[in-house]
């Protein structure tokens, strides 16, 4: 049920009231904004977020939830935004496809499907270029 602005208002009073605890967050994407809601926590210095690769998962305490944030999705997240995770993404996304495979059922992690953001675009520039 978080959105960016209660990730706000949680994460400061916590950081008020127990300055000395490391804050970690679980985030589901049920409406969509699960890595919005980690960009909210990285602004504010949070630096572990749970996740599943592929995205599995629910919750039994929240009707009609979807699974948690995607690691694949947050690891991309991540290094996009120049962290340094050491993690091995490429690999990381074959073992949610090869998970998705067995399952016989489509995840819902979007990397796994994509790939990397310059996958495409890099090829498209370099025959701009040319032409």
């Amino acid at each position: 049920m978080a959105t960016p602005p209660v990730v706000q208002r949680t994460v400061k009073a916590i950081q008020s009231e127990f300055p000395d605890v490391l804050v970690a967050l679980h985030f589901h994407n049920t409406r969509g904004i699960g890595l919005a809601n980690v960009m909210t926590g990285l602004e504010l210095g949070v630096v572990e977020f749970e996740s599943s690769f592929g995205g599995l998962g629910g919750c039994p305490f929240a009707p009609g939830a979807s699974g948690n944030i995607c690691t694949e999705d947050l690891v991309y997240l991540l290094h996009e935004c120049g962290y340094h995770t050491g993690i091995d993404l490429e690999a990381l996304a074959a073992v949610a496809r090869s998970v998705q495979d067995w399952m016989g059922k489509a995840l819902p992690g979007q990397y796994m499907r994509s790939g990397p953001r310059l996958k495409r675009s890099d090829l498209a520039s370099s025959r701009r270029a040319v032409g």
